[in-house]
């Protein structure tokens, strides 16, 4: 088992625990994401879950499939999901996890830069990486839910590894990215080389995470340039 498939059993776990423990009354309730309560967090999971799965049984079975018919479907099978009472969201979560384990090896077996498309015609996505894909859905999201985890319960390894990853997708304009509990930091963009003027953001590593998903970390960040980038829908 890869390293990022080893965090991604360890995350699972820990977001079925919570699962598990969050009473049915609290799961109305809303959630860190706009719009979604903690069921429409949950019932994500398990359709994230679904899906993934089923990507690598075709890419296992020769017959690759979309990761979702449309975006249109995805949504709006979240929302039915979530009208479920809590037992019936849980009893999907628990297989949607299930049933990606059983196949998430397949993905150290393809080759690199092999992708499947997320809906038919629609956004191309790293096959191989798909551990790494429903490791940042776990993390991210269990801490969305506001139910007693948080990113700062995050493993460093992990919020290191998203970083890396938010900075080499970052297109806009650049800037330096420095963590002060940890001797690590990273490019976002085409930023200028380092030296005095450089637009620099500093803080703890997990908080810098957080905020480089479009989150807010609350005031524990700062900025060279006094305000922070905006991350905004990432």
């Amino acid at each position: 088992m890869t390293s990022t498939s080893s965090a991604l059993a360890s995350a699972t776990g820990r977001l079925l625990a919570t699962a598990r423990a969050l009473p049915a009354e609290a799961w109305p309730a809303p959630s860190l994401c706009a719009g979604w309560t903690r069921a429409h967090v949950l019932a994500h999971l398990a359709l994230n879950a679904e899906g993934l799965a089923g990507v690598l049984r075709g890419f296992r079975d020769g017959s690759p499939v979309t990761m979702y018919p449309s975006d249109e479907a995805r949504d709006g099978d979240i929302d039915v999901l979530a009208a479920e009472p809590a037992g019936v969201v849980l009893d999907r979560l628990v297989a949607g996890c299930a049933a990606l384990d059983e196949v998430v090896d397949v993905a150290e077996g393809l080759a690199r830069g092999t992708t499947f498309e997320r809906t038919p015609g629609g956004r191309l996505m790293p096959a191989d990486a798909v551990p790494f894909l429903r490791l940042r859905e776990v993390e991210i999201h269990h801490a969305d839910l506001g139910a007693g985890y948080s990113w700062a319960d995050w493993p460093m390894d992990t919020a290191r590894q998203f970083l890396r990853d938010d900075g080499d997708r970052w297109r806009s304009e650049g800037f330096h990215v420095e963590a002060t509990d940890a001797r690590y930091s990273w490019t976002f963009g085409y930023a200028a080389a380092r030296g005095p003027g450089t637009h620099t953001v500093t803080g703890p590593i997990r908080a810098l995470a957080w905020w480089a998903t479009g989150r807010d970390p609350g005031s524990v960040l700062s900025s060279s340039e006094g305000t922070l980038p905006s991350l905004e829908g990432r």
